[in-house]
């Protein structure tokens, strides 16, 4: 992991901790504050499952899903390709997953607050991390399709050898 990547993963934590720690401080459990009226609001949730409150009350083994997460993105750093865009991924993920697994072992929930209602769908509640590793995951899917992990580039390394091949 280079400085950048853990330069985002901290500066992601600590947005993320510290956005939970102000929403907790301000608002009751189930309390909403109105930003936009039928769109957006601040409504402090406790999820005790996963995303969309999926695996409701498997505290450990979220927690232990979550530490192999880790551990495999932590393995998956070294398949890409090094740049800016791979770090910023990486360290969105590492970030986000760290800021939810610090909640669940604390607390035994995640703290969830952005509360959307599109369509008139008021869809699942959830926090900064959770942005953090949307994103990221975004990120490394763009960078799989343009070929920057392990395997997109030694597809390109073939490609290249065989035109060369086939030129001569």
């Amino acid at each position: 992991m280079n400085r950048k990547m853990l330069i985002i993963a901290i500066g992601t934590l600590l947005v993320d901790q510290i956005s939970k720690i102000i929403v907790s401080s301000y608002l009751n459990l189930g309390e909403s504050i109105k930003v936009i009226k039928n769109f957006f609001y601040i409504t402090l949730c406790h999820n005790f499952g996963a995303a969309w409150g999926l695996f409701d009350n498997s505290k450990i083994p979220i927690i232990i899903g979550t530490i192999i997460a880790i551990l495999l993105i932590y393995h998956f750093i070294f398949c890409f390709k090094k740049n800016l865009r791979n770090n910023i991924a990486f360290g969105l993920l590492l970030g986000g997953l760290a800021g939810n697994l610090i909640d669940r072992i604390v607390f035994g929930y995640v703290r969830d607050f952005f509360d959307f209602f599109i369509f008139n769908y008021n869809y699942p509640v959830f926090n900064v991390a959770d942005i953090a590793i949307v994103v990221g995951v975004i990120l490394l899917i763009y960078a799989i399709i343009r070929g920057e992990d392990v395997n997109g580039d030694s597809s390109k390394k073939r490609k290249r050898k065989t035109r060369q091949v086939s030129s001569k």
